[in-house]
């Protein structure tokens, strides 16, 4: 899981300053940050799953108001 986790966020770091792709790359991270939580959940690491909880919260809020 980690391993495609990481690689959603990588292209959607890759993508990041493209003003075109803004919306492709908050779908990139919602997916690799939401797999990095589970990953933290699997591992019971709270700083990870503190890190990717509130992240993932962030991510979702800013899709919401980019679709909006």
């Amino acid at each position: 899981i980690k391993w495609v986790a990481s690689a959603f966020v990588l292209i959607a770091m890759s993508i990041r300053g493209v003003p075109e792709w803004a919306y492709v790359d908050l779908i990139f991270s919602v997916i690799g940050i939401f797999l990095w939580l589970i990953v933290a959940i699997l591992w019971k690491d709270r700083a990870l799953i503190l890190l990717n909880g509130v992240g993932l919260l962030f991510l979702i809020r800013n899709l919401a108001i980019s679709v909006a």
